[in-house]
């Protein structure tokens, strides 16, 4: 039965999908399909044939792609961008002035009622595994990004620890007893808590100010700068095998009824000019996910992205199909 739901909502988003759309109306669709993890193939063979009404930036396109779009459908948006390259853009919707910014006491209280969370995050955590896929691209001399490889990891998150266990690279199933620090390139981890406790410890000597409010997901988010005053962001070069601690900044998004971080841009400062690797960000996304019939905010995406010299690497990084973990739990790989 809910393979047959699926399978009409699908039918139903692809039929959404085709005719003369605009750029926004495309995007909107894009984004429904991240969302509801429709199959990379059906979603760029809907969108093939599609006539724009107005411009789609190569920007847009981007940004889908940083959100989940998949392949096959970026190679089909950026048809439709160069296609409609000619076509005017479309009128900028009028938005009603964002509320003020709240008064500076009420500022604060968001801040400290968000760190007491962060900070005790992990522990509200039941324990937990789900299924993470990072998709690796490098750029080695600026002449444009290149896919390298596909991981696919079962993440457990046991006692308030994570541990990764490899499972498939490039669609081969490992055989062996391969760690997710023996994959050699560009990895990360510390998604599920670490980088948020790091932010927002007082030992960080963290500074938070007012920016700007932002809508989510259709929910208001007050969004905050942040500069942290200690080093809190541990970068290792693995040819060198040196690793340093950075400082960094960057901006909190705050989910006004919950005031839980629904999405954090890092990025690092002052990293020592011997250092091979001369920048890194990261931006990554939380929403809730269902464990055991209870909802949790998860993190759900993470694009995270390095420079050395001339060379670039960026990893693309979505995790699902969060489930309590047991003895006997498991994950189907496929």
């Amino acid at each position: 039965m809910r393979k047959a739901l699926g399978a009409i909502a699908l039918l139903a988003a692809l039929a959404v999908a085709q005719g003369t759309k605009t750029a926004e109306e495309l995007s909107a669709y894009i984004r429904t399909a991240v969302a509801s993890h429709y199959k990379d193939s059906d979603v760029a063979a809907s969108i093939e044939h599609m006539r724009l009404s107005t411009r789609l930036d190569a920007k847009v396109v981007t940004e889908l792609q940083r959100l989940g779009a998949g392949q096959k459908t970026v190679a089909a948006l950026t048809k439709l961008s160069e296609a409609s390259a000619a076509m005017p853009v479309a009128a900028p919707k009028v938005e009603p002035p964002p509320p003020p910014p709240p008064p500076a006491d009420e500022q604060r209280q968001i801040v400290d009622e968000t760190r007491d969370k962060a900070l005790n995050y992990t522990k509200t955590l039941p324990d937990y595994m789900c299924r993470q896929v990072t998709k690796r691209h490098i750029d080695p001399d600026g002449s444009g990004w290149r896919d390298t490889d596909q991981i696919v990891e079962e993440l457990t998150f046991f006692e308030q620890k994570e541990n990764y266990k490899v499972k498939m690279v490039n669609n081969t199933m490992v055989t062996n007893n391969l760690q997710h620090d023996q994959l050699g390139g560009s990895t990360s981890s510390g998604e599920f808590g670490s980088i948020l406790h790091a932010v927002f410890a007082p030992e960080s000597e963290t500074e938070f100010t007012w920016d700007r409010w932002a809508n989510i997901h259709g929910k208001r988010q007050a969004v905050f700068n942040f500069h942290t005053g200690q080093a809190i962001y541990s970068i290792k070069h693995g040819d060198s095998k040196r690793t340093i601690m950075t400082r960094t900044h960057g901006q909190v998004f705050v989910d006004r009824e919950t005031k839980m971080v629904t999405r954090l841009h890092l990025e690092c400062e002052g990293i020592p000019e011997d250092f091979p690797i001369r920048s890194v960000t990261l931006d990554q996304d939380y929403d809730f996910a269902d464990i055991g019939g209870q909802q949790f905010m998860l993190p759900l995406h993470s694009d995270v992205r390095s420079r050395e010299g001339r060379y670039q690497s960026w990893n693309e990084v979505s995790f699902s199909g969060y489930r309590k973990f047991s003895a006997d739990t498991n994950i189907t790989f496929k």
